[in-house]
């Protein structure tokens, strides 16, 4: 009985360990061994060299640096501000339909850079270029990359010249497969591009006064600008990131140590590209099919939308009254321009030449009167008439009194009697 039970246990625990042992071989992977570290991926165990390996840490940033990647969303967020937009001149479009792309403000480990403004082949026949900006905004300045698209969207008001005053762009537009230049604003070669117009009125339009050249959107001191509703259509469109050769070209410029703001003082030596970038084609998006040719005569006379037009005025007026603090700083300096302080610096400059003339006339008024009667005058001008029947009464019938009344009186004193 005893031996019989232990049998049954012996051959119950070989079973029990034969089960185990399968079900442990079917989850290691076969041509490996029993040893060694194994990794579960969820389904199986697989050994631990075959297992992914986790994405390296990010390299370390500067403080204040925060990077997220992606085409018309932020993709720097920084702690200063960039630098005032340099003053510059637009080379020369060389050739036909070529876009121009403006010079900006980037930011990397070392700083603030400038990246050269270009001319830039479209990606396909149609396609405008909406540029880059910097917006404060949650008490950082972001950096919102520029795109491709069919129409112009927003780039914070921010002034970058060359057709893009503000507000759009008055540099030209499509006309049936070819750019047309606005050469009221935009320069070319006239021996290589002749499809060109003049439209003044459209760049009047679109212009957003600025006259501290401020490089950002929003915060105290930049432009306060809100995007139109032509602006808010353009953003839903389908837009195209920049061009391989558009990210080389600001790849190129961060590792020039002289297109540092730190180095350059925020006045770059290399503003524009030597020459145009090379060609990138990119399919356009779905439907998409570029304006109709339209007369040259009637491009000159487009208007911009009137809430654009209204658009820029109001962002002029508070550009200018941000920027008045800072013209006005110096105002308090002189000592005494009490009624001045209100008015430009140019009228303290002629009240104070005012008081200067009419000093000297008295100087010369006053020898005349010394001719005549010398009391007199001064009296009269420097003080209120108020004294002067004081000083006349007093005097005067003291030494009339005498001789006059002893006539009078004896002869007025027979007559009663």
């Amino acid at each position: 009985m005893h031996f019989s039970r232990s049998l049954r246990s012996i051959l119950l625990a070989f079973l029990v360990c034969g089960v185990v042992a399968q079900l442990a071989s079917a989850q290691i992977p076969v041509g490996t061994t029993r040893t060694g570290t194994f990794v579960w991926d969820g389904e199986r165990w697989i050994p631990a060299e075959q297992a992914p390996q986790p994405p390296p840490p990010p390299p370390p940033q500067p403080s204040g640096f925060q990077a997220s990647f992606g085409f018309g969303g932020v993709e720097i967020s920084v702690d200063e501000p960039p630098p005032p937009m340099p003053v510059y001149e637009q080379p020369p479009c060389p050739e036909p339909d070529l876009i121009w792309t403006p010079g900006y403000w980037h930011h990397g480990f070392l700083g603030y850079y400038w990246v050269p403004g270009a001319w830039v082949p479209a990606p396909y026949g149609g396609a405008l270029w909406t540029p880059g900006y910097w917006g404060f905004g949650g008490g950082h300045y972001g950096w919102h990359s520029g795109y491709w698209g069919p129409h112009v969207g927003y780039y914070g008001g921010v002034n970058y010249g060359g057709g893009y005053m503000g507000i759009g762009f008055a540099g030209g537009s499509w006309n049936g497969g070819h750019f047309a230049y606005n050469t009221a604003i935009i320069n070319v070669n006239r021996s290589a591009v002749t499809n060109v117009y003049v439209n003044k009125t459209i760049v009047q339009q679109t212009t957003i006064v600025n006259v501290t050249n401020v490089s950002y959107n929003g915060g105290p001191n930049g432009v306060q600008h809100t995007p139109t509703p032509e602006e808010q259509t353009a953003a839903k469109e389908t837009h195209t990131p920049p061009t391989t050769f558009q990210i080389q070209n600001r790849t190129q410029a961060s590792q020039n140590k002289g297109n540092l703001a730190s180095a350059n003082g925020g006045h770059p030596q290399t503003l524009v590209a030597a020459k145009p970038l090379a060609a990138e084609s990119h399919p356009p998006p779905a439907g998409f099919k570029p304006p109709p040719p339209k007369p040259v005569t009637e491009l000159a006379k487009q208007e911009a939308p009137p809430s654009t037009v209204a658009a820029a005025k109001t962002a002029t007026t508070k550009t200018a009254a941000v920027a008045k603090p800072v013209a006005s700083a110096p105002k308090p300096m002189p000592p005494a321009p009490t009624k001045p302080a209100s008015v430009t610096p140019s009228k303290p400059m002629t009240t104070s030449a005012k008081p200067v003339t009419p000093a000297p006339a008295k100087t010369t008024s006053a020898p005349k009167t010394e001719m005549t009667a010398p009391p007199k005058p001064v009296s009269t001008t420097e003080k209120p008439v108020a004294p002067k029947p004081a000083t006349t009464t007093t005097p005067k019938p003291g030494p009339k009194a005498p001789p006059k009344p002893g006539t009078k009186p004896e002869e007025k004193k027979p007559e009663p009697k």
